[in-house]
């Protein structure tokens, strides 16, 4: 049976269910260190494994599924499925900016694809981040809306960073048609039958 569950990662948490890395250097060294946190933390349904991923400094929405077949059909690049996220920026971007994060900047010598690209005039509702995001007083901040239709390591905080506008803070809050309304950081739920039909469709 197939499971398709939404979930809203919060800030330092891993989007795998073990820490590999942790296990490693823990084994090696001797040390304490301080565990990460991991998706095995939130979601105790098995067999269940992200649909691409999101940074650990990064927040928003998960897909998880045992559909191997969904997997790839969302997470290759040829299918082109858009992301969005809310993203805080240091200042405040001009149009010029904004512009060449729309028509694409070259990350690594690659030229990123067009993307939607607009400033938000207030604040987007999203949930204070813990622990809370450092602000220089005297440097002002700015929310953008960002569609991708990529999912390069990094991308969005090179783009904007490659601009002069480096990001502050990075929430996901949709994918394809799947949004992250109505979940609290750390809660998920199963897929509705009206949001797993396009799902099916592809």
């Amino acid at each position: 049976m197939y499971r398709y569950l939404l979930f809203y990662k919060p800030y330092n948490v891993l989007s795998q269910f073990t820490d590999q890395e942790f296990s490693r250097i823990k084994g090696s060294s001797g040390i304490p260190l301080e565990a990460r946190g991991t998706l095995k933390d939130y979601i105790s349904v098995p067999s269940v494994y992200p649909v691409g991923r999101l940074d650990q400094d990064s927040e928003g929405l998960l897909l998880l599924t045992n559909n191997g077949r969904l997997q790839h059909q969302l997470s290759d690049p040829q299918f082109q499925h858009p992301r969005t996220y809310w993203v805080q920026v240091e200042r405040i971007p001009d149009e010029a900016a904004l512009s060449q994060l729309r028509s694409g900047v070259v990350i690594h010598n690659y030229r990123t694809r067009p993307a939607l690209v607009q400033r938000l005039l207030e604040e987007p509702p999203l949930p204070p981040r813990q622990p809370p995001v450092r602000f220089r007083k005297t440097v002002p901040t700015s929310w953008l809306e960002i569609t991708l239709t990529e999912g390069r390591n990094r991308q969005v905080r090179r783009m904007t960073a490659a601009v002069g506008f480096p990001t502050l803070r990075l929430v996901r809050i949709a994918i394809a048609h799947l949004r992250v309304d109505g979940l609290e950081p750390g809660q998920w739920r199963e897929l509705t039958s009206e949001e797993l039909a396009p799902l099916h469709q592809l």
